[in-house]
């Protein structure tokens, strides 16, 4: 396994050579790419990635490869993820999440804690889901964000996942804050939806942080000025 570079476990240049990886701290706006090519830009190499996209709007933890440390990633893909979603029932939209048109709304009026806690537990365990339109998943060589955008929806066979944990932090409605850890290609906004499904009120993701990605955890990572300033000092 190549060196991590992490805020709480400081490395030398010397250390790291021409292959490593970075834990970065993205914030909400930003692209995975954004990232990527501020990373490039300052660290002067061609070859920097990312393990795992994160949506604009959603902030959080990102494994970034660079150098060598690219031929690495797929090992962090694959690691099982924990999420802070913040989810909003009863309003749906045509993306699953806060970015798109609401193209329908409920009362959650009569939703309680008790009966919110009985749709979390049945969607726990191994689960099929459907892959979102709007997504960088491929069908047929196409994204199918790309097909979406031109307001095409093709089939698309649903993926097993797993949800290892689910625990609801807070319920005002109609706000539901959630801490998860899940299997690799589960896509947060396609369980808000089923979630929202499941109560018979519809849901969207409102917000998105990722606190972990295998062992590695959000609080050991630097923001883009954090890590600047660490290498420039180093």
């Amino acid at each position: 396994m190549i060196p991590v570079l992490q805020k709480t476990k400081p490395l030398q240049k010397s250390e790291l050579n021409d292959a490593f990886a970075l834990l970065i701290d993205k914030e909400e706006s930003w692209t995975s790419f954004d990232v990527v090519n501020k990373l490039r830009y300052f660290l002067k190499i061609k070859k920097v990635g990312h393990a795992g996209t994160l949506d604009p709007f959603a902030t959080g933890l990102l494994i970034i490869g660079v150098g060598k440390g690219t031929k690495s990633l797929q090992e962090f893909s694959g690691l099982a993820k924990s999420y802070q979603p913040v989810i909003c029932l009863g309003v749906e939209t045509d993306t699953l999440d806060k970015t798109g048109k609401i193209i329908a709304e409920s009362s959650v009026n009569n939703l309680t804690i008790e009966k919110i806690g009985k749709a979390v537990e049945s969607l726990k365990g191994e689960i099929e889901q459907m892959p979102p339109m709007y997504s960088a998943k491929k069908v047929n060589g196409q994204r199918l964000y790309k097909l979406a955008r031109k307001n095409k929806e093709i089939a698309r066979k649903p993926v097993k996942v797993t949800i290892h944990r689910a625990d609801i932090l807070e319920w005002e409605a109609p706000v539901l804050k959630m801490d998860m850890a899940v299997s690799k290609g589960t896509y947060i906004r396609s369980y808000a939806d089923d979630l929202g499904k499941k109560l018979g009120c519809g849901a969207h993701l409102q917000n998105l942080k990722r606190t972990a990605i295998g062992p590695y955890k959000l609080e050991d990572s630097f923001t883009i000025s954090e890590f600047m300033y660490y290498w420039t000092e180093h």
